[in-house]
């Protein structure tokens, strides 16, 4: 997840994070979370101190102007894509097939990069 995010931000591209919201150890604004799932745009100019571990991931972000920190496992990450492209990596076979993504996200169907 780091390489593909790390790429896309190189490539000028803006990283969104597909996240299984369902567990309660993903601390995210939960008026966001449609079908349990969000969508969250990671990219430098959207989000502070971002840490990709092993095992979590956090930031801090502001939604409708409130300052909010966010933290999810990584196993809760379902896709890392570039908005622009779609293109990206689902990690998880019980992701969504890029026409059942969220339509609240207003996100481009998902293209795997090979």
């Amino acid at each position: 997840m780091r390489a593909l995010y790390d790429w896309m931000v190189d490539s000028g591209l803006t990283p969104h994070l597909l996240i299984d919201a369902a567990s309660e150890a993903v601390v995210v604004p939960r008026e966001y979370v449609a079908d349990g799932r969000i969508v969250l745009n990671v990219s430098p100019t959207a989000v502070r101190s971002l840490t990709i571990a092993n095992d979590t991931l956090s930031f801090d972000g502001r939604f409708a102007g409130q300052a909010f920190r966010v933290s999810a496992p990584t196993s809760s990450v379902m896709a890392i894509y570039a908005k622009e492209t779609g293109e990206g990596m689902m990690f998880n076979e019980d992701a969504p097939a890029p026409d059942e993504a969220p339509k609240a996200s207003r996100s481009p169907a998902l293209k795997l990069v090979t």
